[in-house]
């Protein structure tokens, strides 16, 4: 059996009963963290405005498919756009550190919109959801997702297209034979770009909302008997051929059923590019420990490993000069001067780009390849502060920064992060309601009600 098939028919018999217990928990929680997101990001992304707009020009917005922070209906294509690209505005969505990227915004999008137009139960979708991060993440690891990188490619979007593809495939009950199918027909939409590090682009969020309509669109037309390229991952012309100079195509279905990468997925404490995480976790230790004050600061080295130098420290001229969101999110001078100048990495810490303190910092910070960090990529996100003040050294090492799977948030401090992204948005009352329901999901008979929830009440 191929590698697509082998994943095509896991998606379509995978069934809530017959998983693992803390698969299924941490599934809710993973689901509870992407909800948060795209409720603040309808609000608060600076991208938003122009993304809605666009979308109601091109006759998206009629239908009667929820959007998370909206009133109005979408039609089913609109909404999966639109909740994949806002559960990715802020860059505050879950990441699993092997495939280097963002495996719930296209998946959980595709799935939730799916069960909407199937009128499918929570359970189902959240199977389904299941299904979709291990697609998803598996084939980064087949391709493997470092030289992906290399070539320019942002794993989140093109390996997203197909768990998107895989969970609303498995929402609509289709059969092995028919993900499949789906799953060559996501292969003809399979795009996304590093290009947007350039100049602080929107577009890392357009295409991760894209993967998850890709996938949707996949499913759609399988369902409806539209035959896709056989042997999508692998084949000579697939997407592991073409999108990596060496795959590991095997690796695709390793252990599949009884490791779930689902439980490799972590989720951010901090809204930025996940290599800058451990830097925070360690600056702001220091911080605390030593009472370091940004006045003292002779200098900051943060070691990486090489692919996060690639993304929040290279080229240096542009990250110790970040000029919006996007540029502050792949800075790791900029977080780790944040976390130093205001005890805190939040999503309101972007108002401290024209912080003056936190400018004078910037130049102060320099990102270097460090073997030691090398060492534990891609097991894991590691870096290494050093900071040099008061004539003195101070340096913490943080392999595993928090969040991470061997790391994770409890439901509490899920709850609070939940909290800290939509009381704003919906009030205190109504966004503790809707958390506790997106934790229920598998128990809700409409999966449409969680968006319904989340709306505007005027």
């Amino acid at each position: 059996m191929s590698i697509t098939q082998q994943l095509s028919e896991f998606s379509s018999a995978i069934r809530l009963n017959s998983l693992p217990p803390d698969v299924v928990t941490r599934a809710r929680f993973l689901v509870l963290d992407l909800v948060g997101n795209m409720v603040r990001a309808r609000v608060d992304a600076e991208s938003t405005p122009a993304l809605f707009a666009a979308a109601r020009a091109l006759g998206l917005g009629h239908g009667d498919i929820g959007v998370f922070g909206e009133k109005a209906g979408w039609s089913p294509a609109g909404a999966a756009l639109l909740n994949g690209a806002l559960a990715h505005s802020l860059d505050f969505d879950d990441t699993h550190a092997a495939g280097s990227l963002h495996p719930g915004a296209p998946v959980i999008s595709a799935a939730l919109v799916a069960g909407e137009m199937a009128g499918a139960s929570g359970a189902e979708v959240l199977a389904a959801i299941i299904a979709g991060y291990e697609v998803t993440c598996r084939v980064a690891l087949a391709l493997p997702a470092g030289a992906h990188y290399q070539r320019g490619f942002h794993p989140t979007a093109t390996c997203g297209a197909f768990g998107a593809a895989a969970a609303a495939g498995r929402v609509f009950g289709l059969s092995g034979d028919e993900i499949a199918s789906a799953m060559g027909i996501a292969l003809s939409q399979a795009a996304g770009s590093l290009q947007f590090l350039a100049n602080g682009a929107w577009t890392k969020r357009f295409q991760v909302g894209w993967a998850a309509m890709a996938g949707l669109t996949a499913a759609t037309l399988a369902r409806e008997g539209f035959k896709g390229a056989a042997q999508a991952l692998e084949g000579r012309a697939g997407f592991l051929a073409a999108y990596a100079p060496s795959p590991i195509p095997e690796r695709a279905v390793q252990d599949l059923g009884v490791v779930f990468e689902l439980m490799k997925t972590a989720v951010k404490p901090y809204p930025s590019c996940r290599y800058g995480h451990a830097g925070i976790d360690a600056m702001l230790a220091l911080r605390a420990e030593h009472g370091l004050r940004p006045e003292e600061i002779e200098g900051i080295t943060y070691g990486t490993s090489r692919s996060g130098m690639i993304l929040v420290g290279e080229p240096r001229e542009k990250r110790i000069n970040p000029q919006n969101v996007v540029d502050g999110q792949f800075s790791g001078a900029f977080v780790l001067s944040t976390a130093l100048a205001t005890g805190a990495m939040g999503w309101d810490s972007y108002a401290e780009l024209q912080n003056p303190v936190v400018r004078a910092l910037l130049p102060k910070v320099v990102c270097e390849d460090d073997p030691e960090i090398e060492a534990e990529f891609p097991a894991n996100m590691s870096g290494k502060v050093t900071v040099r003040a008061r004539g003195q050294v101070f340096s913490k090492t943080v392999v595993v920064p928090k969040g991470e799977p061997d790391n994770f948030l409890s439901e509490a401090e899920l709850r609070a992060k939940f909290a800290g992204l939509v009381d704003r948005v919906l009030g205190a009352e109504r966004s503790a309601a809707l958390a506790s329901a997106v934790l229920a999901i598998d128990s809700a008979e409409d999966v449409g009600t969680l968006a319904r929830m989340s709306g505007p009440q005027q």
